[in-house]
């Protein structure tokens, strides 16, 4: 009984204690426009985000362009904030330690430095056209479930890339090699690699899984090929693309700005505001 009582009178106690409710959040930045914050938040950038983001935020191959306001996981603060915080899973954005003050310095900087739109530039249903048709770009790059895999998917690219490096990818492809998540190994690039097995096969593509003792090869047909390196003759990787430079002998100037038209149309379904 007296077990019994001590347990009653405890609940009690714990009843009578109030109950602190948590300040949620806010979803929009208490810092917008502050000078010292986005001071304080452009060297937070550089510190923390522009090796994947690059300088002035302007985006790299890891990384897309932040000035556009078109961002694949939200664009309100709160989405903004959350992403920063969290990470992104599946992606090469990590989760930090940066405190919640620091991230609405960094957002407060990004508004800042945030373009208007530009002008729409060249024929989006005929850069689809071109894309599907007779340039061929989707034998190797797959579009919501259509095309190849031998390239990066563009599903989102225009989301995820400015028009300037989605020109220089078409235009100078082995500048920025993106990076290749076929098989979920975020080290790995789109560069060329070249085996050569014991019978004296060469296999040509890109790597999608590499370790110290084995490679998986997908070749130009799609085919993927499982080797032990110490089996092969020779084993190696270069700094380019399988995919040739199309330079105006191949696409015109007007062609070009049909295509990148129609590759930024792609782009991730809006959530949380404007993107």
């Amino acid at each position: 009984m007296p077990t019994l009582i001590a347990l009653a009178l405890a609940i009690i106690a714990t009843a009578a204690v109030p109950v602190r409710a948590q300040t949620p959040s806010p979803r929009t930045n208490p810092l917008t426009g502050d000078a010292k914050a986005i001071t304080q938040g452009a060297v937070l950038f550089r510190q923390e985000c522009v090796f994947c983001h690059g300088v002035s935020a302007h985006g790299g191959m890891r990384g897309p362009d932040l000035t556009t306001g078109s961002w694949t996981h939200g664009g309100s603060d709160a989405d903004l904030a959350a992403t920063i915080t969290n990470g992104v899973a599946g992606t090469a954005m990590p989760p930090n330690r940066l405190t919640e003050e620091e991230v609405w310095q960094i957002i407060a900087w990004l508004r800042s430095v945030q373009q208007p739109a530009a002008p729409a530039v060249g024929d989006a249903r005929r850069g689809e056209t071109l894309f599907f048709g007779v340039q061929r770009c989707s034998s190797c790059h797959m579009v919501k479930g259509r095309g190849g895999r031998i390239g990066p998917e563009l599903t989102t690219v225009g989301s995820a890339r400015s028009r300037a490096y989605i020109v220089e990818s078409i235009r100078e492809p082995g500048k920025s090699l993106t990076e290749n998540r076929i098989g979920g190994d975020a080290t790995l690039k789109y560069d060329t690699v070249t085996a050569v097995t014991g019978d004296g096969m060469t296999i040509v593509g890109v790597p999608i899984n590499e370790d110290t003792f084995s490679v998986q090869i997908m070749d130009m047909s799609e085919r993927v090929h499982s080797l032990d390196k110490a089996s092969l003759k020779s084993f190696k990787h270069e700094s380019r693309s399988l995919m040739p430079a199309y330079d105006v002998n191949r696409l015109t100037s007007a062609d070009l700005d049909d295509l990148v038209a129609y590759l930024q149309t792609l782009r991730a379904g809006l959530k949380g505001g404007t993107q």
